[in-house]
């Protein structure tokens, strides 16, 4: 598997040391790699289509447009790109959940975190290709499972929402076994991709897009585990 990788900071003394740190676990892991770089945002930006990334390493104390923006404007164009936000500074850790970040690393960068990190990442970019093949409409639709925000159960079928609305007659326990682990069932009428979530409160679960669906009595803490988990 060969995997691009972009990193964007401006010290080019961090840039270095995180270009060798890929070189390292490219090394351990025997994945060919591709590196860019680039020293901020805008220049990130300007080179995108020439450079379209797997993987970006991301500073966010940046002149200009700082690295939480970028996140924002990269993530609205490319779903599957895994972003992990490279910072000296804990505050901005909320922030990832309005990207789906995978992952922050805090300055200075730990190798072995670092290597573990790029591991899940292209654990992650491998997941994120699979396509469920579902019977809906008359017709056949190969739906990227990435796409999936959540499904819920309709009398005696299912309705999947993703970039569309799929009806289709399965349970969830079917379609749970076409899933993996960023999916969670909440309560027995919802599965949810942990990845699309924005916040929970007791009663309420919250999506990026500010859709919201009732969670049940004793969910909470369960959601909220699986989406430390998952992180």
């Amino acid at each position: 598997m060969s995997v691009k990788i972009c990193i964007c900071d401006d010290d080019s003394e961090e840039r270095a040391y995180i270009r060798s740190l890929v070189r390292d676990w490219e090394r351990r892991s025997g994945t060919d790699t591709d590196i860019c770089e680039f020293p901020d945002a805008e220049a990130f930006l300007f080179g995108y289509e020439d450079s379209v990334p797997d993987v970006v390493l991301l500073d966010i104390e940046m002149p200009g447009m700082n690295g939480v923006e970028l996140a924002k404007r990269l993530r609205a164009v490319n779903k599957l790109v895994q972003i992990v936000f490279i910072t000296g500074y804990s505050e901005y850790i909320a922030e990832g959940y309005e990207v789906a970040a995978l992952h922050y690393l805090l300055k200075p960068v730990s190798p072995e975190k670092f290597f573990s990190t790029l591991d899940r990442a292209v654990e992650r970019l491998e997941t994120d290709g699979r396509k469920l093949v579902i019977e809906a409409g008359g017709e056949t639709v190969l739906l990227p499972v990435y796409e999936i925000r959540y499904i819920e159960v309709v009398r005696n079928y299912i309705t999947i929402h993703a970039g569309g609305d799929y009806t289709v007659k399965k349970t969830l326990k079917e379609i749970g076994e076409e899933l993996d682990d960023r999916f969670l069932k909440v309560g027995r009428s919802y599965i949810v991709n942990l990845r699309y979530v924005s916040r929970v409160t007791h009663t309420e679960l919250f999506f990026l897009n500010n859709e919201k669906i009732p969670i049940p009595r004793g969910a909470y803490e369960t959601v909220n585990r699986a989406i430390i988990r998952l992180k």
